[in-house]
């Protein structure tokens, strides 16, 4: 006869398992809130501070909370082998040096959802840069994918009006954003290497202290050591909200998602990152949401959802015997 025992504790374990599910399911999607709002913060300071002097201040925040949950997750702090420590500066010059001052000097031109638009490209050109370099295969759906992204990408950059593009619609702002993607492509490439043995905790974590070590000169070219002190409690939430919840909580909450449900289902989420970031742009900042924006939008969604779309398993045929 069953053990009603085990019934009820299976039950139980059922409850708790789907409990937790959902628990990482509200922290992925809060990181792409979180990540959408930083479009907004780092849109609203960029009006008050320069690129280096807030990009130094943002991984201040996120390097201390870094080193700290690194130490408590190892137990100390991981050396570097000779063969990583290329790699983790050239992490922090693209990830970090390069992509936040390129990001806060495009904020400071362009609207937060417009720039959200232009960004949420990076699977794309991730995609590309892989296929080139490493021979990675791209199937049909990748390559739609990329069509619609792009298509949406455009559409967005010029305003509902392509053939602007060629003359001249496009200024600085796009220029910079668009330099993110490049950047951000170039870090995620390189971490490929720096991850060889390496933790994503731990290699963000080096990679986060060497971009502010090389922001730190520039900042004070910008005048932030005389500056600092005048900043407007808004430009320091923004700064905070930079470093703690667009950078820290996120990072931490997304590699809960990857342990636990895998990386491509934890990387959907993603998707959801130019929608709060256009919604968040039109209730705090009362940017408009205007037809070639939410039909940009869509189409970068769907493009990146297909461009990160795993591949169907083959299917086995299973030949049955006659016996």
């Amino acid at each position: 006869m069953p053990d009603m025992g085990s019934f009820e504790q299976a039950a139980t374990s059922s409850h708790i398992r789907g409990k937790s599910l959902l628990i990482i399911y509200v922290k992925l999607f809060l990181t792409a809130v979180f990540w959408g709002g930083t479009f907004i913060a780092g849109r609203v300071v960029a009006r008050e501070v320069g690129p280096y002097s807030t990009a130094f201040f943002r991984f201040v925040i996120a390097s201390l909370f870094l080193l700290f949950l690194t130490r408590r997750e190892n137990g100390g702090f991981p050396g570097l082998r000779n063969a990583q420590i290329i790699p983790i500066i050239l992490l922090g010059a693209t990830g970090v040096f390069a992509y936040n001052v390129f990001f806060f000097k495009g904020l400071k031109l362009i609207n937060a959802g417009r720039a959200s638009l232009i960004i949420a490209n990076n699977p794309v050109v991730i995609a590309l840069f892989a296929t080139y370099l490493f021979r990675e295969k791209l199937g049909l759906i990748k390559i739609l994918g990329i069509i619609l992204s792009v298509c949406g990408a455009i559409v967005v950059i010029s305003k509902g009006n392509p053939v602007s593009m060629l003359h001249g619609a496009l200024g600085w702002g796009d220029f910079f954003i668009f330099l993110c993607v490049l950047c951000w492509a170039a870090f995620s490439l390189i971490g490929k290497a720096a991850m060889d043995g390496l933790s994503p905790l731990v290699a963000t974590t080096y990679s986060c202290l060497v971009g502010t070590v090389a922001l730190f000169i520039p900042a004070c070219t910008e005048g932030m050591i005389t500056s600092f002190v005048h900043y407007s409690g808004t430009a320091w939430f923004s700064i905070v909200y930079l470093g703690f919840f667009g950078t820290v909580l996120g990072f931490v909450w997304y590699y809960e998602g990857i342990d636990a449900i895998g990386a491509t289902k934890a990387s959907q989420f993603i998707n959801f990152v130019p929608i709060s970031a256009v919604l968040l742009a039109f209730i705090i900042l009362g940017e408009p949401i205007t037809f070639s924006l939410a039909t940009g939008t869509a189409f970068v969604c769907l493009g990146v959802y297909l461009t990160n779309k795993p591949a169907p398993s083959p299917v086995r045929v299973v030949e049955i015997k006659a016996s």
